[in-house]
Protein backbone atom coordinates (compact mmCIF):
# COMPACT_ATOMS: atom_id res chain seq x y z
CA UNK A 1 0.00 0.00 0.00
CA UNK A 2 1.37 3.57 -0.90
CA UNK A 3 1.17 6.21 1.85
CA UNK A 4 0.57 9.78 0.76
CA UNK A 5 0.01 12.73 3.40
CA UNK A 6 0.10 16.42 3.17
CA UNK A 7 -0.96 19.10 5.66
CA UNK A 8 -2.49 22.30 5.53
CA UNK A 9 -4.72 25.11 7.34
CA UNK A 10 -7.50 24.78 4.67
CA UNK A 11 -9.27 27.88 6.14
CA UNK A 12 -12.41 28.78 3.77
CA UNK A 13 -12.54 26.09 1.59
CA UNK A 14 -12.24 26.20 -1.98
CA UNK A 15 -11.59 24.91 -5.27
CA UNK A 16 -7.90 24.99 -4.89
CA UNK A 17 -8.12 22.82 -2.32
CA UNK A 18 -10.35 20.12 -3.05
CA UNK A 19 -8.42 19.88 -6.07
CA UNK A 20 -5.07 19.19 -3.81
CA UNK A 21 -6.81 16.35 -2.16
CA UNK A 22 -7.96 14.98 -4.99
CA UNK A 23 -4.84 15.34 -6.53
CA UNK A 24 -2.93 13.80 -3.42
CA UNK A 25 -5.13 11.45 -3.32
CA UNK A 26 -4.52 9.70 -6.52
CA UNK A 27 -0.81 9.70 -6.06
CA UNK A 28 -0.83 6.48 -3.72
CA UNK A 29 -3.49 3.86 -1.99
CA UNK A 30 -4.18 6.15 1.70
CA UNK A 31 -4.16 9.35 2.07
CA UNK A 32 -3.27 10.99 5.39
CA UNK A 33 -4.37 14.83 5.55
CA UNK A 34 -2.94 16.98 8.70
CA UNK A 35 -4.58 20.13 9.53
CA UNK A 36 -2.88 22.88 11.07
CA UNK A 37 -4.41 24.24 14.72
CA UNK A 38 -4.86 28.56 15.15
CA UNK A 39 -1.75 28.38 17.25
CA UNK A 40 0.67 26.44 15.60
CA UNK A 41 -0.54 28.94 12.21
CA UNK A 42 0.46 31.84 14.44
CA UNK A 43 3.38 30.18 15.05
CA UNK A 44 4.40 29.49 11.74
CA UNK A 45 3.09 33.47 10.90
CA UNK A 46 -0.05 32.82 9.01
CA UNK A 47 -2.59 35.32 10.13
CA UNK A 48 -6.58 36.06 10.24
CA UNK A 49 -6.97 32.37 9.78
CA UNK A 50 -10.98 32.16 10.35
CA UNK A 51 -12.77 28.84 10.30
CA UNK A 52 -12.17 27.05 13.64
CA UNK A 53 -9.80 23.71 13.23
CA UNK A 54 -13.24 21.84 13.77
CA UNK A 55 -14.63 23.30 10.49
CA UNK A 56 -11.52 22.89 9.01
CA UNK A 57 -11.27 19.11 9.43
CA UNK A 58 -14.88 18.68 8.97
CA UNK A 59 -14.59 20.62 5.19
CA UNK A 60 -11.51 17.99 4.69
CA UNK A 61 -13.30 14.95 5.77
CA UNK A 62 -16.49 16.16 3.66
CA UNK A 63 -14.19 15.85 0.75
CA UNK A 64 -14.19 11.76 0.62
CA UNK A 65 -10.63 11.66 -0.38
CA UNK A 66 -9.19 11.86 3.26
CA UNK A 67 -8.08 8.14 4.59
CA UNK A 68 -6.98 9.54 7.99
CA UNK A 69 -6.89 13.17 9.28
CA UNK A 70 -4.71 14.17 11.88
CA UNK A 71 -4.07 17.22 14.20
CA UNK A 72 -0.40 18.89 13.15
CA UNK A 73 0.42 21.16 15.97
CA UNK A 74 4.18 21.69 16.30
CA UNK A 75 7.40 22.45 14.25
CA UNK A 76 8.96 19.33 13.18
CA UNK A 77 5.80 16.79 13.64
CA UNK A 78 6.00 16.42 9.82
CA UNK A 79 9.26 14.34 9.87
CA UNK A 80 7.60 12.58 13.36
CA UNK A 81 4.37 11.69 10.91
CA UNK A 82 6.23 10.53 8.19
CA UNK A 83 8.12 8.02 10.17
CA UNK A 84 5.71 7.13 12.44
CA UNK A 85 3.07 6.38 9.27
CA UNK A 86 5.50 4.57 7.27
CA UNK A 87 5.04 7.68 4.51
CA UNK A 88 6.11 6.86 0.68
CA UNK A 89 5.10 10.57 -0.60
CA UNK A 90 4.77 13.68 0.95
CA UNK A 91 3.16 16.21 -1.04
CA UNK A 92 1.70 19.80 -1.06
CA UNK A 93 1.19 22.96 -3.85
CA UNK A 94 3.73 23.97 -6.24
CA UNK A 95 3.79 27.13 -3.99
CA UNK A 96 5.95 25.60 -1.70
CA UNK A 97 8.28 24.45 -4.54
CA UNK A 98 11.16 23.73 -2.95
CA UNK A 99 10.62 24.39 0.96
CA UNK A 100 10.33 20.67 1.74
CA UNK A 101 13.38 19.23 -0.24
CA UNK A 102 14.89 18.11 3.48
CA UNK A 103 12.21 15.41 3.66
CA UNK A 104 13.36 13.80 0.35
CA UNK A 105 15.49 11.78 2.63
CA UNK A 106 12.49 10.03 4.46
CA UNK A 107 10.13 9.70 1.32
CA UNK A 108 9.46 10.98 -2.36
CA UNK A 109 8.45 14.56 -2.08
CA UNK A 110 6.12 16.21 -4.70
CA UNK A 111 5.05 19.73 -5.64
CA UNK A 112 1.33 19.54 -6.88
CA UNK A 113 0.54 22.33 -9.44
CA UNK A 114 -1.65 25.13 -7.64
CA UNK A 115 -4.91 25.76 -8.79
CA UNK A 116 -5.08 29.24 -10.68
CA UNK A 117 -8.57 31.16 -10.85
CA UNK A 118 -9.68 30.12 -7.61
CA UNK A 119 -12.44 32.73 -7.56
CA UNK A 120 -16.23 30.73 -7.56
CA UNK A 121 -18.57 30.15 -5.56
CA UNK A 122 -17.16 27.67 -3.36
CA UNK A 123 -14.50 30.54 -1.86
CA UNK A 124 -17.44 31.49 0.34
CA UNK A 125 -17.81 30.35 3.95
CA UNK A 126 -20.68 31.83 5.81
CA UNK A 127 -20.53 35.22 5.40
CA UNK A 128 -16.66 35.82 4.70
CA UNK A 129 -15.53 35.04 0.90
CA UNK A 130 -11.53 35.31 -0.33
CA UNK A 131 -10.58 38.96 -1.61
CA UNK A 132 -9.41 38.36 -5.16
CA UNK A 133 -6.18 40.67 -5.14
CA UNK A 134 -4.28 42.04 -7.99
CA UNK A 135 -1.18 43.82 -8.12
CA UNK A 136 -0.35 47.25 -10.14
CA UNK A 137 3.20 47.05 -10.90
CA UNK A 138 5.69 43.68 -10.89
CA UNK A 139 9.21 45.30 -9.08
CA UNK A 140 11.34 44.58 -6.16
CA UNK A 141 8.06 45.36 -3.46
CA UNK A 142 5.74 43.13 -5.59
CA UNK A 143 8.08 39.73 -5.59
CA UNK A 144 7.85 40.27 -1.70
CA UNK A 145 4.16 40.91 -1.47
CA UNK A 146 2.77 37.74 -3.06
CA UNK A 147 4.47 35.06 -0.39
CA UNK A 148 3.66 37.24 2.34
CA UNK A 149 -0.28 37.44 0.87
CA UNK A 150 -0.51 33.61 1.05
CA UNK A 151 -0.39 33.93 4.77
CA UNK A 152 -3.14 35.46 4.88
CA UNK A 153 -6.15 33.13 4.67
CA UNK A 154 -8.83 35.11 3.47
CA UNK A 155 -7.25 36.76 0.02
CA UNK A 156 -5.89 35.08 -3.01
CA UNK A 157 -3.67 37.16 -5.75
CA UNK A 158 -5.50 36.77 -8.77
CA UNK A 159 -3.48 39.12 -11.48
CA UNK A 160 -0.62 41.65 -12.34
CA UNK A 161 -1.09 44.39 -14.79
CA UNK A 162 1.84 45.82 -15.74
CA UNK A 163 1.82 48.27 -18.97
CA UNK A 164 5.72 46.81 -19.75
CA UNK A 165 3.13 43.20 -20.73
CA UNK A 166 6.82 41.35 -20.59
CA UNK A 167 7.71 42.49 -16.87
CA UNK A 168 3.92 41.26 -16.29
CA UNK A 169 4.57 37.92 -18.21
CA UNK A 170 7.14 37.10 -16.03
CA UNK A 171 5.70 37.75 -12.84
CA UNK A 172 2.28 36.06 -13.75
CA UNK A 173 4.41 32.74 -14.75
CA UNK A 174 6.93 32.66 -11.46
CA UNK A 175 4.06 33.31 -9.36
CA UNK A 176 1.49 30.82 -11.29
CA UNK A 177 -1.10 33.95 -11.32
CA UNK A 178 -4.00 32.89 -14.17
CA UNK A 179 -3.66 36.74 -15.19
CA UNK A 180 -0.82 38.41 -16.36
CA UNK A 181 -2.07 41.73 -18.55
CA UNK A 182 -1.06 45.08 -19.91
CA UNK A 183 -4.89 45.77 -20.58
CA UNK A 184 -6.38 47.18 -17.59
CA UNK A 185 -10.13 46.55 -17.83
CA UNK A 186 -9.44 42.82 -18.31
CA UNK A 187 -7.18 43.47 -15.01
CA UNK A 188 -10.05 45.03 -13.36
CA UNK A 189 -12.69 42.65 -14.43
CA UNK A 190 -10.29 39.88 -12.54
CA UNK A 191 -10.40 41.18 -9.08
CA UNK A 192 -11.54 42.75 -5.70
CA UNK A 193 -9.04 44.57 -4.65
CA UNK A 194 -5.56 45.99 -5.92
CA UNK A 195 -2.55 46.30 -3.98
CA UNK A 196 0.02 49.38 -5.91
CA UNK A 197 3.28 48.70 -6.11
CA UNK A 198 4.23 50.79 -8.57
CA UNK A 199 6.94 53.98 -8.99
CA UNK A 200 5.68 56.90 -6.40
CA UNK A 201 4.46 59.46 -9.09
CA UNK A 202 1.71 57.03 -10.71
CA UNK A 203 -0.03 56.10 -7.66
CA UNK A 204 -2.46 59.32 -7.94
CA UNK A 205 -3.69 58.24 -10.97
CA UNK A 206 -3.63 54.23 -10.15
CA UNK A 207 -5.88 55.06 -6.82
CA UNK A 208 -8.31 57.18 -8.78
CA UNK A 209 -8.67 55.10 -11.76
CA UNK A 210 -9.15 51.76 -9.06
CA UNK A 211 -11.48 53.88 -6.50
CA UNK A 212 -13.36 54.87 -9.51
CA UNK A 213 -14.16 51.16 -10.91
CA UNK A 214 -15.31 50.03 -7.61
CA UNK A 215 -12.08 48.34 -5.68
CA UNK A 216 -10.34 48.33 -2.92
CA UNK A 217 -6.77 50.13 -2.33
CA UNK A 218 -4.03 49.02 -0.72
CA UNK A 219 -0.87 51.50 -2.46
CA UNK A 220 2.53 51.14 -1.37
CA UNK A 221 4.12 54.12 0.59
CA UNK A 222 4.04 56.97 0.28
CA UNK A 223 0.59 56.86 -1.00
CA UNK A 224 0.73 60.18 -2.92
CA UNK A 225 3.11 63.33 -2.43
CA UNK A 226 0.17 66.27 -2.20
CA UNK A 227 -2.20 66.60 0.80
CA UNK A 228 -4.77 67.74 -1.46
CA UNK A 229 -4.45 64.85 -3.18
CA UNK A 230 -4.81 62.32 -0.24
CA UNK A 231 -7.85 64.60 1.12
CA UNK A 232 -9.42 63.85 -2.50
CA UNK A 233 -8.70 60.14 -2.89
CA UNK A 234 -9.91 59.60 1.15
CA UNK A 235 -13.39 61.19 -0.05
CA UNK A 236 -13.74 59.44 -3.00
CA UNK A 237 -13.30 55.80 -0.82
CA UNK A 238 -15.76 56.91 1.59
CA UNK A 239 -18.04 58.27 -0.62
CA UNK A 240 -17.86 54.84 -2.40
CA UNK A 241 -17.71 52.59 0.69
CA UNK A 242 -14.23 51.17 -0.43
CA UNK A 243 -11.46 50.99 2.09
CA UNK A 244 -8.40 53.09 0.81
CA UNK A 245 -5.08 52.02 3.16
CA UNK A 246 -1.33 53.30 2.84
CA UNK A 247 0.98 50.03 3.13
CA UNK A 248 3.21 51.21 5.48
CA UNK A 249 3.55 47.77 7.45
CA UNK A 250 5.10 49.23 10.64
CA UNK A 251 1.69 50.95 11.62
CA UNK A 252 0.21 47.38 11.05
CA UNK A 253 3.07 45.11 13.00
CA UNK A 254 2.10 43.78 16.78
CA UNK A 255 5.24 45.25 18.06
CA UNK A 256 5.24 48.70 17.51
CA UNK A 257 1.43 48.18 18.29
CA UNK A 258 2.37 47.69 22.22
CA UNK A 259 5.12 50.37 21.52
CA UNK A 260 2.47 53.19 20.76
CA UNK A 261 0.24 51.62 23.47
CA UNK A 262 3.41 52.26 26.27
CA UNK A 263 4.01 55.53 25.25
CA UNK A 264 0.59 57.09 25.24
CA UNK A 265 -0.77 55.46 29.01
CA UNK A 266 1.74 57.52 30.47
CA UNK A 267 4.71 55.02 31.49
CA UNK A 268 7.63 57.87 31.04
CA UNK A 269 5.47 60.78 31.42
CA UNK A 270 4.86 63.61 29.56
CA UNK A 271 6.27 63.05 26.11
CA UNK A 272 8.36 65.94 24.99
CA UNK A 273 10.32 64.90 21.91
CA UNK A 274 10.41 62.14 19.10
CA UNK A 275 13.88 60.89 17.27
CA UNK A 276 13.08 58.81 14.27
CA UNK A 277 16.22 57.68 12.10
CA UNK A 278 15.84 55.03 9.24
CA UNK A 279 19.12 54.61 6.60
CA UNK A 280 19.84 52.07 4.44
CA UNK A 281 23.31 52.35 1.67
CA UNK A 282 21.58 52.68 -1.99
CA UNK A 283 23.54 52.01 -5.16
CA UNK A 284 23.70 54.72 -7.03
CA UNK A 285 21.79 52.88 -10.29
CA UNK A 286 18.73 52.44 -8.24
CA UNK A 287 15.60 54.17 -9.25
CA UNK A 288 15.63 55.91 -5.65
CA UNK A 289 18.63 57.50 -6.60
CA UNK A 290 17.73 58.16 -10.77
CA UNK A 291 14.10 59.92 -10.54
CA UNK A 292 14.76 63.21 -10.24
CA UNK A 293 11.05 64.13 -9.29
CA UNK A 294 10.19 61.65 -6.91
CA UNK A 295 13.22 59.83 -5.84
CA UNK A 296 15.72 60.84 -3.08
CA UNK A 297 15.90 59.90 0.70
CA UNK A 298 12.97 62.02 1.61
CA UNK A 299 10.28 60.02 -0.61
CA UNK A 300 11.69 56.29 -0.25
CA UNK A 301 12.03 56.14 3.24
CA UNK A 302 10.35 59.30 5.62
CA UNK A 303 7.19 57.17 5.54
CA UNK A 304 8.56 55.15 8.36
CA UNK A 305 9.97 57.59 10.89
CA UNK A 306 6.91 60.01 9.79
CA UNK A 307 4.40 57.74 10.80
CA UNK A 308 6.21 56.90 13.77
CA UNK A 309 5.97 60.84 14.87
CA UNK A 310 2.53 60.99 14.00
CA UNK A 311 0.82 58.39 15.59
CA UNK A 312 2.75 59.48 19.16
CA UNK A 313 2.36 63.42 18.60
CA UNK A 314 -0.60 63.36 16.43
CA UNK A 315 -1.06 65.59 13.00
CA UNK A 316 -1.22 68.94 14.67
CA UNK A 317 2.07 70.55 13.76
CA UNK A 318 3.26 73.63 14.08
CA UNK A 319 6.61 73.81 12.00
CA UNK A 320 8.56 72.09 9.88
CA UNK A 321 12.31 72.87 8.84
CA UNK A 322 14.82 70.51 6.30
CA UNK A 323 17.83 69.99 5.66
CA UNK A 324 19.63 67.72 3.35
CA UNK A 325 22.45 66.88 1.40
CA UNK A 326 22.03 66.33 -2.37
CA UNK A 327 23.95 64.30 -5.01
CA UNK A 328 25.01 65.45 -8.40
CA UNK A 329 20.96 64.81 -9.41
CA UNK A 330 19.85 67.24 -6.94
CA UNK A 331 18.56 64.35 -4.99
CA UNK A 332 18.51 63.97 -1.51
CA UNK A 333 21.41 61.39 0.02
CA UNK A 334 20.67 62.42 3.45
CA UNK A 335 17.87 64.70 5.12
CA UNK A 336 16.16 65.70 8.20
CA UNK A 337 13.06 67.21 9.10
CA UNK A 338 12.22 68.75 12.45
CA UNK A 339 8.93 69.46 13.46
CA UNK A 340 7.33 71.44 16.18
CA UNK A 341 4.65 71.06 18.04
CA UNK A 342 2.93 73.35 20.75
CA UNK A 343 4.81 71.48 23.47
CA UNK A 344 7.35 68.80 22.16
CA UNK A 345 9.48 68.36 19.17
CA UNK A 346 10.50 65.78 16.47
CA UNK A 347 13.35 64.37 14.53
CA UNK A 348 13.21 62.26 11.59
CA UNK A 349 16.25 61.36 9.47
CA UNK A 350 16.44 59.51 6.14
CA UNK A 351 19.48 58.35 4.30
CA UNK A 352 20.26 56.15 1.09
CA UNK A 353 24.06 57.70 0.55
CA UNK A 354 24.62 58.39 4.69
CA UNK A 355 24.68 54.87 7.34
CA UNK A 356 23.49 56.25 11.42
CA UNK A 357 22.57 54.72 13.53
CA UNK A 358 18.72 53.86 13.23
CA UNK A 359 16.73 53.90 16.46
CA UNK A 360 13.74 55.40 17.29
CA UNK A 361 13.94 57.51 20.88
CA UNK A 362 10.76 58.73 22.49
CA UNK A 363 11.80 61.14 25.80
CA UNK A 364 9.51 61.97 28.58
CA UNK A 365 9.45 63.24 31.88
CA UNK A 366 9.29 60.09 33.44
CA UNK A 367 12.00 57.71 31.30
CA UNK A 368 11.93 57.24 27.92
CA UNK A 369 11.33 54.30 25.50
CA UNK A 370 14.17 52.84 23.00
CA UNK A 371 13.49 50.73 20.11
CA UNK A 372 16.72 49.90 18.11
CA UNK A 373 16.91 49.55 14.55
CA UNK A 374 14.81 48.22 12.74
CA UNK A 375 12.59 49.67 15.23
CA UNK A 376 10.38 49.61 11.66
CA UNK A 377 10.20 45.70 12.25
CA UNK A 378 10.02 46.27 15.61
CA UNK A 379 11.18 43.38 17.44
CA UNK A 380 11.75 44.61 20.72
CA UNK A 381 12.33 48.00 22.82
CA UNK A 382 12.86 48.83 26.39
CA UNK A 383 11.60 51.50 28.50
CA UNK A 384 14.15 53.56 30.58
CA UNK A 385 14.42 55.19 33.71
CA UNK A 386 16.70 57.15 36.12
CA UNK A 387 16.02 54.00 38.29
CA UNK A 388 17.83 51.74 36.12
CA UNK A 389 15.71 48.82 38.57
CA UNK A 390 12.47 50.02 36.81
CA UNK A 391 14.00 49.48 33.33
CA UNK A 392 11.79 46.73 31.40
CA UNK A 393 12.18 45.19 27.90
CA UNK A 394 9.87 44.08 25.53
CA UNK A 395 10.00 41.23 22.54
CA UNK A 396 7.70 40.57 20.16
CA UNK A 397 7.87 38.18 16.83
CA UNK A 398 7.94 40.18 13.35
CA UNK A 399 6.53 37.43 11.16
CA UNK A 400 8.97 37.54 7.51
CA UNK A 401 8.54 40.47 5.67
CA UNK A 402 5.86 42.13 7.68
CA UNK A 403 4.02 42.43 4.60
CA UNK A 404 1.13 40.39 6.12
CA UNK A 405 0.48 42.37 8.78
CA UNK A 406 -0.88 45.13 6.22
CA UNK A 407 -2.84 42.35 3.97
CA UNK A 408 -4.27 41.02 6.65
CA UNK A 409 -5.41 44.34 8.21
CA UNK A 410 -6.86 45.12 4.98
CA UNK A 411 -8.70 41.89 4.46
CA UNK A 412 -10.79 42.94 7.89
CA UNK A 413 -11.41 46.48 6.98
CA UNK A 414 -13.10 45.30 3.57
CA UNK A 415 -14.80 42.39 5.75
CA UNK A 416 -15.89 44.88 8.19
CA UNK A 417 -19.25 47.17 8.19
CA UNK A 418 -17.33 50.59 8.54
CA UNK A 419 -14.61 50.14 6.40
CA UNK A 420 -12.10 51.93 8.32
CA UNK A 421 -9.10 51.12 11.16
CA UNK A 422 -7.28 53.08 13.83
CA UNK A 423 -3.63 51.57 13.24
CA UNK A 424 -3.15 53.87 10.44
CA UNK A 425 -5.94 56.44 9.87
CA UNK A 426 -7.03 58.63 6.84
CA UNK A 427 -6.08 61.45 8.97
CA UNK A 428 -2.80 60.23 9.62
CA UNK A 429 -1.57 59.46 5.99
CA UNK A 430 -3.03 62.35 5.14
CA UNK A 431 -0.44 64.72 7.43
CA UNK A 432 2.41 62.30 5.79
CA UNK A 433 1.52 63.27 2.69
CA UNK A 434 1.64 66.97 3.97
CA UNK A 435 4.91 66.72 4.93
CA UNK A 436 6.41 65.23 2.04
CA UNK A 437 5.07 67.61 0.31
CA UNK A 438 6.57 70.47 1.61
CA UNK A 439 10.03 68.60 1.76
CA UNK A 440 9.79 68.35 -1.95
CA UNK A 441 8.92 72.17 -2.45
CA UNK A 442 12.05 72.99 -0.22
CA UNK A 443 13.94 70.78 -2.32
CA UNK A 444 13.07 72.93 -5.36
CA UNK A 445 14.60 76.25 -3.51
Amino acid sequence: MKRVITYGTFDLFHKGHYNLLKRAKALGDYLIVGVTTEQYDEYRGKVNVIDSLMERIEHVRHTGFADEIIVEDHIGQKIEDIQKYGIDIFTVGSDWQGAFDYLKGLCDVVYLKRTRDISSTMLRARNQKIIRIGIIGSGRIANRFVPEAKRVSSVNIEAVYNPNIESARTFGETYELDTYTDDWNVFLDKIDAVYIASPHGTHYGYIKSSLDAGKHVLCEKPMVLQKVQAQELFSLAKQKELVLMEAIKTAYSPGFIKLLSIAKIGSIGQIYDVEACFTKLAPENTRELKDVKYGGSFTELASYPLLAVVKILGSDYEEVKFESFNNKKDLDIYAKAYIKYKNCLATVKVGLGVKSEGQLIISGSKGYIIADAPWWKTQSFETRYEDTAQNEKYFFKFQGEGLRYEVNEFATMINSSEKKGFKLTAGESTAIAEIMEKFLENRKL
